[in-house]
């Protein structure tokens, strides 16, 4: 039996799929060794033949170039204040949002449900202007608040969370809580909240990384330097006349790393929730 699970084990088709997972993680993580390259390079080496692949020695100079281009401190901490305000704000809709689509019954929950769902095939393009003007009449042009509240109603992550409570609260343990006298947001509280928190690991990802690579609406609404995102931020490090790709670079590489450690800290909460997904 011991032999027939260690043949299993090493069998050429278990390898041969470790060996392609390896080399399509070492495919995924090329481009941001690259950027990392390029971040200690001049900017020459942006279009040299052959490509450069070692790093150089420039990778503090280019760092400095950026400081003294742009506040890059203040628009990280204004990026970090609207992602981690976004992210609270989405887990608590989305979370009550989809207790309640999956657990309440009440007149037009599905075709409710069929709506938020396709506003999610809307390209936000489309609502760039009324939204600017919205924006504009309540006056929070130039302010985070008015970038974050874009965000708060988060489609995907009502879907998310309705499938994942739908899947991982019991309906007895809801009926059981009922008998007891809980209301509503105790069991919510008490009992939902606990179960879904590997699905709060994954939405939570999924939106902080959203918001901190969004581009377009930030950029519309944020027009004040000390306001700037650092994705705002970064954009104005090139002009038409001179484009200094190792500074570029460099501030990308950087603006990059905080979403690397928010993965690192929750990978096993990401991990959990798809693994227990797929066993449901």
């Amino acid at each position: 039996m011991s032999q027939e699970a260690g043949t299993k084990k090493f069998s050429p088709g278990r390898i041969f799929i470790y060996l392609f997972l390896s080399l399509a993680s070492l495919l995924s993580l090329f481009p941001f060794y690259w950027m990392f390259v390029m971040a200690t390079r001049p900017s020459a080496a942006y279009n040299s033949i052959p490509p450069t692949i070692t790093p150089g020695d420039l990778l503090v100079t280019n760092f400095q170039k950026v400081l003294g281009a742009i506040d890059f401190f203040r628009a990280m901490g204004n990026t970090v204040i609207l992602c981690i305000s976004v992210t609270l704000v989405v887990l608590i809709i989305s979370s009550l949002a989809g207790y309640a689509f999956a657990k309440f019954k009440f007149p037009g929950k599905n075709a409710l449900f069929v709506a938020i769902l396709l506003t999610m095939v809307i390209p936000p393009q489309l609502g760039l202007i009324p939204q600017y003007y919205l924006i504009s009449k309540a006056g929070l042009l130039d302010t985070l608040q008015g970038v974050a509240i874009l965000f708060f109603l988060n489609p995907l992550g009502i879907f998310l969370m309705r499938q994942y409570v739908s899947n991982s609260v019991p309906d007895e343990l809801i009926e059981a809580a009922k008998l007891d006298g809980a209301s509503n947001f105790k069991i919510y509280r008490s009992i939902a909240l606990p179960i879904i928190l590997p699905a709060f690991a994954t939405l939570g990802i999924i939106v902080f990384t959203a918001v901190w690579g969004e581009f377009l609406w930030q950029f519309t609404i944020l027009r004040d330097p000390e306001m700037y995102t650092i994705q705002v931020a970064l954009a104005t490090l090139s002009n038409t006349f001179n484009i200094d790709f190792g500074m570029i670079m460099s501030g990308v590489f950087w603006a990059t790393v905080p979403l690397i450690i928010i993965f690192l800290l929750f990978n096993r909460l990401f991990i959990s929730s798809i693994t227990e997904g797929a066993v449901k």
